[in-house]
């Protein structure tokens, strides 16, 4: 997760093809007078922003979790609720599923970058399968104001569903890196988020973006703490825990994946991140993913094409070696970040948020969104 902030990620290491097209699947999505008609039903300020055909990003409180149904030709509808089957991530129907998406910068810094029209773009022109909303709890989010920021992401996610999307419900927990230090927030979080959306079936909870600083015991402990919550308002959602080490498996720490073979955490129904930036995590951390992926559910919940701060020179061809291997087995993949931060890893030219699009097509992309959208769609 890139922000407007310094590099937090000091201790990454720089390491010293071609993806088949996927077809689109999708037809068009629900319109927005019908995600304007779910929330105004709530009585929310979205709905009245929608239903006057503003493509604004409305935060009001939702009165209760008003999902709508997914159109045909969606991902949600072709794949239903997911779950985990062996190594793999499985919709209804047990076959293997690959998500490929795109996750939101900080919504404290960034909330005009996701607005009706940019998932309109995000799910008709790029074909992205699943959203995650990044809900930061510290540097000016979360912590700051609760019941605001968990407004914030509950819009997010009543949008991303009216388009057919499954959700990554990002807890973005960065600074400080122990996951602990913030686990009765993450209660409080998760608790609220599933009262108003744990019967929709088409989310997904990140519990811990990416712990730093802590030993696998400790991030072990946080997670068998913090599913129960999760499962008390959403019993069979997928969870996904953070990994040593800025979710690196811990290899940016001089560990790696078999400390979590050795010791897992006691729970179903879950995968383990995995986070790499190309043109600084080079061959043995695509060996490391390969490695695990063999042993380990594994969803890559953050990637980028550029160094580990998410900036300066892409890294394409290595990039394209991650892809292949993804795609080689099924491993589900969401790019960093939707936004247009001026680091090379946002993948909007700068000021086109602020001035509300256009969203749609590669002319208002930078580099790394252009190759981006190119591999989603």
């Amino acid at each position: 997760m890139r922000s407007s902030l310094p590099p937090r990620r000091p201790d990454a290491v720089a390491d010293a093809g071609s993806t088949a097209a996927r077809p689109h699947r999708r037809s068009r999505r629900l319109g927005a007078l019908l995600g304007a008609a779910a929330l105004l039903a709530a009585g929310t300020s979205a709905g009245l922003a929608a239903a006057a055909g503003a493509d604004t990003p409305a935060t009001g409180k939702p009165a209760g979790p008003a999902p709508a149904a997914a159109e045909e030709g969606t991902a949600f509808a072709e794949h239903g609720r997911l779950e985990v089957c062996g190594t793999k991530l499985c919709g209804e129907d047990g076959q293997p599923v690959q998500l490929r998406g795109m996750s939101t910068h900080g919504t404290q810094w960034y909330s005009q970058c996701v607005t009706d029209g940019s998932l309109d773009a995000l799910a008709d022109d790029w074909g992205a399968d699943v959203l995650r909303v990044s809900t930061y709890v510290q540097e000016g989010g979360y912590e700051t104001d609760p019941e605001g920021f968990t407004d914030l992401a509950s819009r997010i996610i009543d949008q991303a569903t009216e388009r057919g999307m499954y959700v990554v419900v990002d807890w973005h927990q960065l600074t400080p890196g122990d996951p602990n230090h913030n686990t009765e927030r993450a209660k409080k979080f998760f608790t609220d988020i599933t009262a108003r959306h744990g019967d929709q079936n088409n989310l997904i909870y990140e519990i811990a973006n990416e712990p730093n600083g802590v030993g696998w015991s400790g991030i072990r402990s946080y997670a068998e703490e913090v599913i129960p919550t999760v499962r008390a308002g959403d019993p069979d959602g997928v969870v996904l825990v953070g990994t040593r080490a800025w979710s690196s498996l811990g290899l940016s720490e001089g560990a790696d994946e078999q400390e979590i073979i050795n010791d897992p955490v006691n729970a179903e129904n879950i995968m383990y991140t995995f986070h790499f930036y190309a043109a600084s995590h080079g061959d043995s951390y695509l060996s490391a993913l390969d490695r695990a992926s063999d042993q380990l559910p594994i969803f890559v919940t953050e990637f980028g094409t550029q160094d580990h701060a998410g900036e300066d020179a892409n890294d394409f061809d290595m990039s394209q070696r991650y892809l292949d291997l993804m795609q080689q087995k099924n491993i589900s993949w969401i790019n960093w970040n939707f936004s247009d931060d001026h680091r090379s890893g946002a993948v909007f030219k700068e000021g086109t948020c602020n001035a509300g699009g256009p969203w749609a097509g590669p002319e208002v992309l930078k580099e790394a969104g252009v190759w981006i959208r190119d591999r989603m769609s």
